[in-house]
């Protein structure tokens, strides 16, 4: 005969053991995935992917930060990554310097899937040399452009310029303040696909200016905790 002298605490004992084991045998959720940071201070390798270089953007050095410059023409980057891969939300940020003096429609940011689901961040130039900010979401059937041109900008100046998707509704900020939103559906994308710095994928609508970082978080950032 065994004679317990702490029977409760061979009791608890007992419990804790068969939480653990029960915990043992459940699955692990799986890490959720970091934040993209890609500095622009190269033009062959960005984060360690090798790009596809069209034409010869170059990179500057000012104040101690590397940028990649596009002439508006013939400069742009591709990737062959979708950094949205699986991503039910996400937030994209980039800072920016529009030159006054480009095209009057120009897309610097874009990622697309091998379904035909894309991201597009753009801008619109006015002739006295000041910006807006064009956010354009699409998924099968489903698109939302935001876009508004008396929203303003200065060009020649550095800007964050955000796009930010919650899983159900699509805004954009500039320098961390609110313009647009609206509600879209957008299906979480394939794996295989692209991403295209400087121009829109297809290689047309060339971005004049400079790019100095581009961050892609896999959740919707709450607005106070946006580049600005």
């Amino acid at each position: 005969m065994i004679i317990l002298r702490h029977p409760r605490r061979f009791i608890c004992a007992l419990a804790t053991l068969a939480i653990q084991a029960a915990f043992a045998d459940s699955p692990v959720a799986p890490p959720r995935p970091a934040s993209l940071i890609w500095p622009l201070d190269r033009t062959d390798v960005i984060s360690g992917q090798p790009t596809t270089v069209l034409g010869a953007p170059r990179v500057i050095h000012e104040n101690s930060h590397a940028a990649a410059v596009f002439d508006g023409a013939r400069d742009g980057l591709i990737l062959p990554v979708n950094p949205l891969f699986g991503l039910a939300q996400f937030t994209i940020e980039l800072l920016i310097r529009p030159d006054a003096h480009g095209p009057a429609e120009q897309r610097f940011f874009h990622i697309q899937d091998t379904d035909g689901s894309r991201c597009l961040l753009e801008i619109r130039l006015t002739p006295d040399g000041r910006w807006a900010l064009d956010t354009f979401l699409l998924s099968g059937k489903n698109s939302l452009p935001l876009l508004d041109r008396t929203l303003l900008h200065t060009a020649d100046e550095w800007h964050w310029v955000t796009l930010r998707y919650d899983g159900r509704k699509m805004s954009s900020f500039v320098d961390g303040r609110p313009e647009l939103s609206g509600e879209v559906a957008f299906a979480s994308t394939s794996l295989a696909g692209q991403t295209s710095i400087g121009v829109r994928l297809n290689q047309v609508y060339w971005f004049k200016g400079a790019i100095r970082e581009i961050r892609i978080h896999p959740l919707a950032l709450p607005p106070a905790q946006l580049a600005h």
